[in-house]
């Protein structure tokens, strides 16, 4: 048995969780291989929307397995959080939900480094989120992170007490007020892992590859989208972790030849949270309509996003990253209503066209377009692909025909029931 994937193809917020949601009753463990709670996947049924930040998307099916990896960072507040909504409504997580002991935990210390460091970036800041993801990567990178499993130990204040005062020390030096009760946010967190300590902690590596072992059913769910990968996005303007499928690899433990399916989430128009560049991004009454109809605002920050036409350029960089081998498309439904509706087929930077993602956009970047027309009818109501408006299958047939990527699942609708699986 091999470890499929599932991804976002773009800036984010391509509505993976909500698919994560409706793929779980084929698997029997879902894994989230990175990224922390500036992650928002929300999912929708009856009639309840649901926001989850660290926790799987298949937390909702009983009898699923759920995983937190190593290359998941966890603040331990927000987490307790989670698991209070979730238990409001009557899931009980401690039954299916296992947490990697090699995790790494966001201190309050690494979120005021986080706002620190943006209000130092003046007019080039990237748009964070403020959740002190950048911060605790870094500590990790320099091999003085925290994790899990130093929780369970002996020496735990000691280690607690060294971070914190080397953390307090750059605040300090950098003349950073934090403007909350300290005393008050460090006890918060203290108490909230007594609510980590309620869950089994894993070796995850181990426990991943026993059950491929085991012919169990595996999904690695990622967070954020392959443009904000650290190493293949817009840099600077990115996350700090690997978004794209080999970060499941090392963000689970898993070895390369042990991957299957790389399902691709991409969205039938495109969305930017935060600062750099967009090169479709549309700043009329398309854009604002888009935004409006779509409901485009963070999940995580509440902040619009902005909203643009889909890039096939940007797709096919993506597509080939992570090599896709099915792609899902989500929210065409927000289009419904569009007479016309235009795809970016290559980029004019200058006198020249290229269908290349560019490293550095240091020139304006002037899209393409196809246009295509509108299919002027509602989609949700429809369960069928064949009884889909010809106009939008000619839609997805460009799209496919482009990127040489069939697209496998329709999402019409936010709640689960709003899905056309393809055969």
């Amino acid at each position: 048995m091999k470890l499929d994937i599932l991804l976002g193809l773009q800036w984010g917020d391509e509505g993976k969780g909500k698919i994560v949601d409706v793929l779980t009753p084929a698997y029997d463990v879902i894994a989230r291989f990175q990224g922390g709670p500036n992650a928002g996947h929300t999912l929708e049924f009856n009639g309840i929307k649901h926001v989850l930040h660290t926790i799987p998307s298949g937390i909702f099916h009983p009898n699923k397995i759920n995983i937190i990896g190593n290359g998941v960072v966890i603040d331990p507040v927000v987490f307790q959080k989670e698991i209070e909504s979730l238990e409001k409504i009557g899931v009980n997580p401690v039954e299916n939900l296992l947490i990697s002991k090699k995790a790494h935990l966001i201190l309050p210390t690494h979120k005021w480094i986080d706002a620190m460091l943006e209000e130092q970036k003046g007019e080039r800041k990237v748009g964070s989120t403020l959740k002190g993801i950048g911060p605790t990567y870094t500590d990790k990178a320099a091999r003085v992170g925290f994790r899990i499993c130093d929780i369970l130990a002996n020496d735990f204040l000691d280690r607690f007490e060294r971070i914190y005062k080397t953390h307090t020390d750059l605040l300090i030096k950098n003349s950073f007020d934090p403007q909350e009760e300290i005393a008050t946010v460090f006890n918060n967190w203290l108490n909230a892992l007594q609510t980590l300590l309620r869950f089994k902690l894993i070796d995850s590596e181990y426990e991943v590859n026993y059950f491929l072992k085991e012919e169990r059913k595996v999904l690695a769910e990622g967070a954020q989208g392959t443009l904000l990968d650290i190493d293949f996005g817009s840099y600077p303007f990115v996350t700090s972790s690997n978004t794209v499928a080999a970060g499941a690899c090392t963000g689970l433990g898993v070895a390369p030849n042990q991957t299957g399916r790389i399902i691709g989430i991409v969205k039938a128009y495109c969305t930017r949270v935060g600062n750099g560049p967009f090169p479709t991004e549309l700043f009329d009454e398309t854009g604002e309509l888009l935004r409006k109809q779509g409901h485009e605002f963070g999940s995580t920050t509440g902040r619009p996003r902005r909203c643009g036409w889909l890039d096939l350029v940007a797709l096919k960089y993506a597509i080939m990253i992570n090599g896709v081998t099915e792609m899902v498309l989500t929210k065409p439904d927000v289009m419904d209503n569009f007479d016309t509706i235009k795809i970016c087929t290559a980029y004019q930077m200058g006198d020249k066209i290229t269908t290349r993602f560019p490293t550095e956009i240091d020139e304006e970047i002037i899209p393409v377009y196809k246009e295509f027309r509108g299919w002027n009818q509602k989609l949700s109501v429809e369960k069928d692909y064949e009884n889909l408006p010809q106009a939008f299958k000619e839609y997805v047939a460009f799209i496919e025909e482009a990127t040489g990527v069939p697209i496998r699942i329709v999402s019409t609708g936010p709640d689960r029931s709003e899905t056309i699986i393809r055969a």
